[in-house]
């Protein structure tokens, strides 16, 4: 691919992930690829009482982030789910539906072994950006 067809990569980090050792987004042309969430609060805190709170302020934090870079939730086209114990699923899938309205997008659930902070549930997705030039 040559630098006139090669589509405009952005490496988006917030105030919220400076410092950390990846991007909270990456921009490739109008997808956005955000990076996975966890359930953390404003304080950098995981969210206390297990995977329903930790479900809910994830996919808050994942709204957050969409719309801050331009999409929303509506413009999810593919998610990918990590727990770290798959008995939590039909709980942790009560809250995720709650976020989407007529459609939902593609996605892929998995175990993990363990997640970072200690986290029940990681959360990552791929969207369509509206304005690619919001906040970029």
């Amino acid at each position: 691919m040559n630098e006139q067809t090669r589509p405009d990569v952005e490496y988006l980090t917030s105030e919220r992930t400076k410092g950390l050792p990846f991007s909270e987004a990456v921009r490739v042309g109008p997808v956005l690829y955000l990076s996975g969430m966890l359930g953390l609060d404003n304080s950098m805190k995981l969210v206390t009482g297990g995977i329903v709170p930790e479900t809910r302020q994830t996919m808050e934090n994942i709204k957050a982030t969409l719309e801050w870079y331009g999409s929303s939730l509506d413009n999810i086209v593919k998610v990918t789910v990590m727990l770290s114990d798959m008995s939590e699923w039909a709980e942790m899938n009560k809250i995720y539906v709650t976020f989407f309205g007529t459609h939902y997008p593609a996605r892929s659930a998995l175990g993990a072994s363990g997640l970072a902070f200690g986290a029940r549930v990681e959360i990552e997705c791929i969207a369509i950006v509206d304005d690619v030039n919001n906040h970029l």
